[in-house]
């Protein structure tokens, strides 16, 4: 028994002494001091002769100290080793590179080259090899060679990184193309890794080339691969006309395909403003699909972009479109986005609340799941809000909240309480809600949560009256009933009579964002300016530089003030809500590829 206690604890001071042997030489490593390391990986490679690991670090710490001669002497003797592992050649010649003698590494390259034809699986390992030491063309070599020999193998992935690195981007793509149509790697994989080369530019020379890449695959081996994969860089290059030329091929190629390609073009273009061009796709699905809630979308789509600058004398010709949507697909509960957009319509364009708020009401009465019933009791609250109905939304918004605590909806029935006692002038109660909010799932909601909190709680400490925040709460509650020049109105009344208090930067920029609404950009731009002068310490004063460069990019095409605007909110408000736009828009004027 003691005889076997004995050799356990021997074991396991042994195993101790090894893995502290191993942590140790690790560590010096990664220090840079090789001296110390060279000891530990000395005593670590004669334990573990086979472990590649060790031998290589072992030859990286004798080249780090130049001493070569002792790599040399290492290496020769491990290749005579029975069976070796190939990659010594490697590092012999690349012992070589390092004393300048270039034509003995290239006899030890070439050797480790022509191992490939007797074993075609070692390319993989050699190719690596190579790379590790920056030999990219003969890294190239190794794994073209043992792709050739055997066909089963497929190193166009390593290939690709390599062509990339070298910037022949024109092999890199070819190579990722290749894997896609050998299918050993999905789609979506190749072009996460070709976006990181190609920019917005449509006349960037990489974006040219991909498109040429592609253009001759398709004339070579028709396939509705490319068909995808030139859609795919017409959106990049938010060139939807052209995209939606491909996807009309795709739906023709493959019968009774799905319309959710176009449905998420069509979407995509109406959210760039390329509203054209989503009008003749939205035309299109509503042509070429049998399936009626989806051309049902779409129709909704087309009068939503119709809305989009529609004048008082061409809301009776909507409200005929909304009308003859209803006699075709009636109020049924497959069609509650119909029932929400007509009452919206009656209500905050027509400013008739009566009949939306009897239709939604008649609409709860179908049998609807429990989220069907919280969208459309959302949709009712805002309407009796615009009616100054407090207390009945507040009703509708409690009961989803209660019904739906954790979900989105819930959230967002949670934010309308507090919204609606704020317009009410119940501010304390709002509060109390908005706290609970501040730590939502959804980013948006929280923003808007952060943002209407510090509006009451500042403006409640300074003024006990809180009869600014009275002011504009009712400013407030007119810009959400579309009625904007009596909102910018109050909101310059209170920029008249109560200079210099909080509330002023708000109200600012609440008027700010109406002129834009009424597209008065210069006066927005004057509001903006003065926050960031007379706020420039305030919250706010992110929000003003991101829409002073938004404006400065989509409205005065000014790319250099756009740009100083979004750096501002770069380097100065990294925890800003809007710091990751402003970074992407700053990069993309800049010229980058973005990600």
């Amino acid at each position: 028994m003691r005889f076997i206690f004995f050799i356990l604890t021997y074991i396991a001071l042994s195993t101790f002494a090894f893995a502290q042997d191993d942590f140790l030489a690790k560590q010096y490593f990664a220090d840079g001091d090789f001296e110390k390391a060279l000891v530990f990986y000395e005593k670590l490679v004669e334990k573990n002769p086979r472990r590649t690991e060790y031998v290589q670090n072992l030859v990286s710490c004798y080249q780090q100290l130049e001493k070569y001669q002792e790599a040399e002497d290492f290496l020769n003797k491990r290749l005579k080793d029975r069976n070796p592992y190939p990659t010594l050649l490697i590092d012999l010649g690349y012992n070589y590179t390092l004393q300048e003698n270039e034509e003995m590494a290239h006899t030890y390259y070439k050797k480790a080259l022509d191992i490939i034809p007797k074993n075609p699986n070692y390319g993989y390992a050699l190719g690596l090899q190579f790379q590790k030491y920056s030999l990219l063309d003969l890294a190239i070599k190794a794994f073209k060679k043992s792709m050739e020999l055997n066909p089963a193998l497929n190193f166009n992935f390593q290939m690709a990184r390599i062509y990339g690195e070298q910037g022949n981007v024109e092999a890199m793509y070819n190579s990722y193309l290749n894997l896609v149509i050998d299918g050993k790697t999905s789609k979506s994989n190749i072009l996460r890794s070709i976006h990181d080369f190609i920019s917005e530019d449509a006349a960037d020379k990489n974006n040219i080339l991909l498109k040429k890449v592609l253009l001759e695959r398709a004339q070579k081996n028709p396939d509705v691969l490319w068909n995808e994969l030139l859609s795919w860089l017409f959106i990049q290059q938010k060139q939807y006309s052209s995209a939606f030329r491909q996807e009309k091929a795709i739906f023709k190629r493959i019968n009774g395909s799905s319309t959710t390609r176009l449905e998420n073009l069509g979407n995509n273009a109406l959210a760039n403003e390329e509203y054209d061009t989503a009008k003749d796709i939205y035309s299109y699905i509503i042509e070429n699909t049998s399936n009626k809630i989806t051309q049902l979308n779409a129709e909704l789509n087309l009068i939503d972009i119709d809305l989009l600058n529609a004048k008082n004398g061409q809301l009776d010709a909507i409200q005929k479109k909304y009308d003859a949507l209803v006699a075709v697909y009636g109020y049924k509960s497959q069609s509650l986005q119909l029932q929400v957009a007509y009452a919206n319509f009656l209500t905050f364009k027509k400013n008739d609340p009566a009949p939306a708020e009897k239709l939604l009401k008649k609409s709860l009465e179908l049998p609807l799941s429990d989220r069907g019933t919280a969208y459309l009791k959302l949709a009712l609250g805002d309407i009796l809000v615009y009616d100054k109905k407090f207390n009945e939304a507040l009703i509708y918004f409690s009961q989803i909240q209660q019904k739906l605590k954790n979900d989105v909806l819930g959230q967002d029935a949670r934010f309308k309480v507090a919204q609606t006692s704020f317009y009410k002038g119940d501010f304390d109660w709002a509060l109390t809600q908005l706290k609970v909010l501040r730590s939502s799932t959804s980013q948006l909601v929280a923003n808007d949560a952060m943002q209407l909190s510090l509006l009451i709680s500042d403006n409640s400490l300074e003024d006990s009256t809180q009869t600014a925040l009275k002011k504009y709460a009712r400013a407030d509650f007119l810009a959400y009933q579309n009625k904007t020049n009596e909102a910018i109105t109050a909101l310059g009344d209170i920029l008249e009579n109560h200079k210099g208090e909080k509330i002023e930067d708000e109200a600012l920029l609440k008027q700010a964002q109406l002129f834009e609404k009424q597209k008065k950009f210069e006066d927005a731009q004057l509001n903006y300016q003065k926050i960031i002068t007379f706020y420039g310490n305030g919250i706010l004063a992110d929000d003003a530089y991101y829409a002073l460069g938004e404006l400065y990019r989509k409205e005065f095409n000014d790319p250099v003030k756009a740009k100083e605007q979004y750096e501002k909110i770069i380097y100065n408000y990294q925890d800003s809500y809007y710091f990751p736009e402003a970074r992407k828009n700053f990069r993309i004027l800049r010229g980058d590829a973005i990600n």
